[in-house]
Formats: structure tokens, C-alpha cells, sequence
């Protein structure tokens, strides 16, 4: 067999090949270009269809059925093969982007976007899983690579998609937009691959019931949001705590566990690097808001608040790419000082963003700037070090386990950021008073509270910093 250092860029993407990475990146990217472009709207559409209270809404339940959409994608695989599940997919994609263009208001939109990640998330269990199927071993890492910048790609396109038809105060066109690279991608795929199945596993099965859990955990916490009672609020987030512990309770003791043991303890490797990713991941949740916020309180235009927000995203990648081939040493600095800048720039966004003087022609915009840039290249300067000690803490064979539940763990501490932010939001004004002073009184809270998340998780990062690799 050959190496794996024999495989080119070349071979990768050219002739069928190339259609064949074409096809399986395309699946990231439609659902990652969407989550930017709905992110840049999203202000635009509560102020033609309204539903403010439930502006977090849109996120949580695309996420939380992201999740389930990616929990079931091996199931779909084993029983439709491969060409058959992602043409599903699209057409579970389409149909919610389709009813996110013509929906007439928020409830309507809300269901839109469950199906819609529903068959997001499908593609992107997909495009991961189906990369043993379609392509030989040696080209697996030049295929992950590829598949996985498509993030970078949402970054780019995303923010301008939506900001530009926000703009012309036609959000819908946004929606409609993405139709036809769903269309496309749904040729490439019935034209390009080949309609394998995967082997028959029964972990997909087993471990659903588990998924539901956590799911039903972030939608108790959500339901909270919708009042302005710390009481209900409480009572949400305490609902959902126990649904978390449920799981956590039924994972343990079973014998196809959704996450490998050592996970529930902090005190522990796995514990520890499993709450560093997952409270990271919480402080993401912010961008929810951001570009709602630099609009109604800098007046900024939806392209240019669009693009502000996706410095987030941006500083992650230059953080990964910096940091990501630094030694052993200074990666146990790295998920310490990591987490400390994100947890710190997320702090001064809790100054800077309320600061309506911001808007008045100062010279302190750069600070805003470099903030909104340091929340993410905090995270990325950790994340690589966090994800390869993942590898070296799972127990022998759970190794698979371990790398499987760090998208899971993502996605649903993305969601449960969410959330959150809706419960503070709401609490804190964000819709009673709302306009400029709602705006200002919420983000100086969000902002100064999803700030001790980073900071928590640089706390707990002892046992992460003790992993040392065993070969």
C-alpha cells in the first residue's frame, strides 16, 4: 500500500476525483454558508415579520436539529446507501430553505429552520462518514482538509450573501440564493457517486435515544426564554440541567456510550478536555447577536456587521493555523492563555459594543475590532491542542467514541449557548424595552457573562495539560 505522504493535492482534485471532493465539500459548505447568511439577516427579518422574543429561536432549534440530522446520518447511510441519503438530505434542505423564503412569520420561519438543519445536519454527518466510502485511505487526510475549510469558505461568502441582499431590504433572495448550489450539488451527487452503504453498525441506534436527551435539554432551557420571569427562566435552565444529568446517567451505565468514559469528570483528562471544548464553544454563541447588535446600536449596515461578526470565525482559523503545529509545551501555555484571550476580548465587547460613542465618529472602532477578532483567535490558538488530546485520553478501544463525540459535544454546546443567550437577553431587555437601550443593556450582559465560560474552562485545564502522547 502506498503512504499517505504520497498522496497530492493534485490527485485529489483532479478528473473524477475532484468532481467526487467537489460533491462531498459541497455538503459542508451548503450548510455552512447558510448558518452565516441566516446569521447576517436575522435583523432584518424580525423587523419585516417580527418575533424578536424569539430571536435566539432561530439558532437553537437549526442547531438542535443539526444534531439529530448528524446523530441519524449513519443509520440513513446503512439503510439508503450513499447516493440515496445525501439526495435525501438536499431534499430535506431545500424544502425548509424553501419555506424559510416564504414564511410570513416567526413561528412559521422557526419550523422552516428545523427542517431545514435537519437536513443540514444530515449532509454534514455525511460529507464526514461517507469519506472512507468514496475515496482510497492514502487520500483521507487531503479529503478531511478539504471538506473541513469549507468553514473557512461560509466565512468568506456567507456574511456577503445575506449582508448584500439585506441591504436591498430582500432578505428572502437570501434563501432562495442557496437553492441553486443545492441543486447543483444534488447532480454532482447523483452523477458522481456511487451509491455504497456503509457497514451495518448498531451504535448509530443505540445511542439516538441519548441524542433526544440532550436535544430536549436545550429546547426546556430555550422555552425559558420566552418570559421575562427570572422564576420561569430558573425553572428552564434547572429542567434542562436534569434532562443533561439523565443522559449523562444512562450513558454511563451503557454498554454503547455516546461519550467514552472519564467524561463526566472533570478531574479526569477527558473530563477536562471534553469542558474546555464545550465552553468554548458556549462563548461562540454570541455571534448570535452581534450583528443585531453592532445594527440597532452603531447603525452599521447589514454587510458591514455581517462581516464584523465573522472576524469571530476568522481569528479561530488564524488561531488553529498559528498554533497548530506548536510543541508540547507550548500547547499546555495555549489552552491556558487561549481560553484567557477569548474570555478577556469577550469582556471588552461587553464596553465596547454598548458604547453608543462607538458610532459618533471616535477613533476606538479598531478596539471593537480587535476584540470581536480576539474572541476567536483565542479559541483557535486551544483547539487544536484540545482535539489531539482527545486522541491520546480515550480509553483503548474508544478511541473512535472520543473523536465521535467531539462534533456531537460541539453542536450541542452550541445550541446550549443559544439558549442561554436567550435567557439573558430576554431577561436583561433585549425585547422589554428593547430598540437601542434593550440592545445596550443585553449585550453588556451576555457579552460580560458568556465571558467567564473561555475563562472556566482555562480554569479547568489542569488534567488537559498533564496529557502527554504514548508514542
Amino acid at each position: 500500500m502506498q503512504n499517505t505522504q504520497e498522496a497530492s493535492w493534485s490527485e485529489l482534485l483532479s478528473g473524477r476525483n475532484g468532481l467526487r471532493s467537489l460533491a462531498l465539500a459541497g455538503g459542508v459548505a451548503v450548510h455552512a454558508i447558510n448558518v452565516y447568511v441566516a446569521t447576517t439577516i436575522l435583523p432584518s427579518v424580525v423587523e419585516d415579520i417580527g418575533g424578536l422574543e424569539y430571536y435566539a429561536w432561530n439558532t437553537t432549534l437549526f442547531v438542535v436539529a443539526s444534531i439529530l440530522g448528524s446523530a441519524l446520518s449513519p443509520q440513513v447511510l446503512e439503510k439508503l446507501g450513499l447516493r440515496h441519503s445525501f439526495l435525501i438530505s438536499l431534499l430535506f434542505f431545500a424544502i425548509g430553505t424553501t419555506l424559510c423564503a416564504v414564511a410570513p412569520s416567526m413561528p412559521f420561519l422557526l419550523f422552516a429552520r428545523t427542517v431545514q438543519g435537519l437536513g443540514g445536519g444530515l449532509l454534514l454527518g455525511l460529507s464526514y462518514s461517507s469519506i472512507r466510502l468514496v475515496f482510497d485511505e492514502r487520500l483521507w487526510p487531503r479529503v478531511m482538509a478539504l471538506v473541513s475549510s469549507m468553514w473557512g469558505v461560509a466565512t468568506l461568502s456567507g456574511p456577503a450573501i445575506g449582508g448584500i441582499f439585506a441591504q436591498m431590504g430582500q432578505w428572502r433572495l437570501a434563501f432562495w440564493s442557496v437553492l441553486p448550489c443545492a441543486a447543483l450539488l444534488a447532480v454532482l451527487v447523483w452523477t458522481q457517486l456511487r451509491d455504497a452503504r456503509a457497514p451495518e453498525t448498531r451504535k448509530s441506534g443505540s445511542t439516538l435515544g441519548k441524542v433526544l436527551l440532550l436535544t430536549a435539554s436545550v429546547l426546556v432551557m430555550s422555552a425559558g426564554s420566552l418570559s421575562t420571569s427570572w422564576m420561569i427562566n430558573l425553572a428552564g435552565v434547572l429542567g434542562g440541567a436534569i434532562l443533561v444529568y439523565l443522559m449523562a446517567r444512562a450513558d454511563r451505565q451503557s454498554t454503547s456510550r455516546l461519550f467514552p468514559q472519564g467524561t463526566y469528570s472533570i478531574s479526569t483528562a477527558l473530563g477536562s478536555l471534553y469542558a474546555g471544548i464545550g465552553l468554548v464553544s458556549v462563548a461562540v454563541a454570541t455571534e448570535i447577536f452581534i450583528p443585531y447588535f453592532l445594527q440597532i446600536i452603531h447603525h452599521m449596515s447589514p454587510l458591514k456587521a455581517g462581516y464584523l461578526t465573522a472576524l469571530m470565525s476568522g481569528g479561530w482559523t488564524l488561531g488553529s493555523i498559528a498554533s497548530s503545529s506548536r510543541s508540547l509545551k507550548t500547547g499546555d501555555r495555549l489552552i491556558i492563555a487561549g481560553p484567557v484571550l477569548s474570555g478577556v476580548s469577550l469582556a471588552a465587547l461587553g464596553v465596547f459594543i454598548p458604547w453608543v460613542g462607538l458610532s459618533e465618529g471616535t477613533d476606538y472602532s479598531w478596539a471593537l475590532y480587535l476584540s470581536l477578532l480576539g474572541v476567536g483567535l483565542g479559541i483557535g490558538l486551544a483547539w487544536p491542542h484540545l482535539l489531539t488530546r482527545v486522541f491520546h485520553s480515550a480509553p483503548k478501544g474508544q478511541e473512535n467514541i472520543a473523536s465521535a463525540a467531539i462534533t456531537t459535544l460541539q453542536l450541542f454546546t452550541m445550541a446550549l449557548g443559544a439558549a442561554l443567550a436567550g435567557i439573558i437577553t430576554t431577561a436583561s431587555g433585549f425585547v422589554d424595552p428593547g430598540g437601542v437601550q434593550g440592545a445596550r443593556q443585553s449585550a453588556q450582559a451576555l457579552l460580560w457573562l458568556f465571558a467567564l465560560a473561555p475563562l472556566l474552562a482555562a480554569f479547568l485545564s489542569g488534567p488537559a495539560r498533564r496529557v502527554r502522547p504514548t508514542t
